[in-house]
């Protein structure tokens, strides 16, 4: 029998402890927690390999994003066999229009992110 991954649990904590971590040194331990250690983010034009790859490209982007916004998930992780999902938004905290949204998938191992493809909505929702 497989593990038992609670996806919406570590998708979310994703969002929030690593996309949504300004200090860099608690999004690092997060990673930690979270990520195998050579673990893959998978962006449109990029693939960033290992901790603290993804670390520095969780700074450049949320650098590109106004210092208020804030990623929330849109409804509830799902998965099974490894492989999970996650919609999401990044926008003000008290609503407003979002400056991207998009779906992450997940390939879990051994209950952590072994790799993350981040798939963005042409316009955002």
């Amino acid at each position: 029998m497989g593990e038992t991954v609670n996806f919406d649990a570590l998708m979310r904590a994703n969002l929030t402890r690593v996309f949504g971590e300004r200090d860099g040194g608690r999004r690092r331990a997060a990673l930690e927690e979270l990520y195998t250690a050579d673990a893959k983010l998978y962006e449109p034009d990029q693939v960033f390999t290992g901790r603290d790859a993804i670390c520095g490209a969780v700074d450049a982007l949320i650098a590109r994003l106004p210092p208020e916004f804030v990623f929330t998930a849109v409804g509830i992780a799902v998965g099974h066999h490894g492989l999970g999902r996650l919609a999401w938004r990044a926008a003000p905290p008290r609503g407003g229009p979002a400056a991207v949204t998009g779906t992450d998938v997940v390939q879990v191992e051994a209950g952590r992110i072994r790799s993350l493809h981040v798939l963005l909505d042409p316009e955002p929702r």
